[in-house]
């Protein structure tokens, strides 16, 4: 079996590619894994360190060979506003809640969550459901082994982390700062915290 332990990032000028592999935003993120392609082969992935890995990367194979990989289509939202300073006005409240999100000049795509849209529609938005690629911005201290694109809006508060998953309940943060005062905030927050401890019911 083949073996990758190398790659290089989209839109490097190379020969063409002589296999794909299609993958959801949840499964790009990577280090060891074998994978399966789309002409049935297989290939392992080993790297030194974990990636991120976007539409369009290739993966070198022991042979020099490229495989492409490409984000596979994903049930999303796709969330437009009246115009641009509303539109940032809702990624703000996107933000606000540690959500995944794919910003672009017209719109912003996110994961479906119900309790989102309602929200979100609640506060002036238009929602669709649409299926396509997602390929969310990346927190400011996500681990990427060195790899990193070009379009990196940040949607994540500065302890980076991202919720990429979907549910159907809105998440409450019991937050623990160091000045000794437990509360618990069930409103929008837009201050940075320090240091705390998050728990989700």
């Amino acid at each position: 079996m083949q073996r990758v332990t190398s790659y290089l990032p989209a839109g490097t000028p190379s020969s063409h590619p002589i296999a794909q592999v299609k993958l959801p935003h949840d499964l790009r993120h990577l280090r060891r894994k074998l994978l399966h392609l789309e002409n049935g082969e297989m290939v392992m992935l080993d790297l030194k360190d974990p990636v991120l890995f976007a539409n369009g990367d290739l993966l070198v194979r022991d042979d020099g060979e490229l495989i492409e990989i490409l984000a596979a289509d994903q049930k999303l939202f796709e969330v437009r506003g009246r115009d641009r300073t509303h539109l940032v006005e809702l990624a703000w409240h996107l933000g606000n809640r540690h959500l995944a999100a794919q910003i672009e000049e017209d719109r912003i795509v996110i994961l479906r969550d119900h309790v989102i849209r309602t929200m979100l529609q609640g506060l002036g938005a238009i929602v669709l459901d649409i299926d396509e690629p997602f390929q969310p911005a990346r927190g400011a201290y996500h681990s990427q082994g060195g790899h990193s694109h070009g379009h990196d809006h940040d949607l994540t508060h500065s302890h980076g982390h991202d919720h990429d998953h979907e549910h159907g309940y809105e998440h409450e943060h019991e937050h623990r700062h160091d000045r000794g005062h437990d509360h618990d905030h069930g409103r929008d927050h837009g201050h940075d915290h320090g240091h705390h401890d998050h728990r989700h019911d």
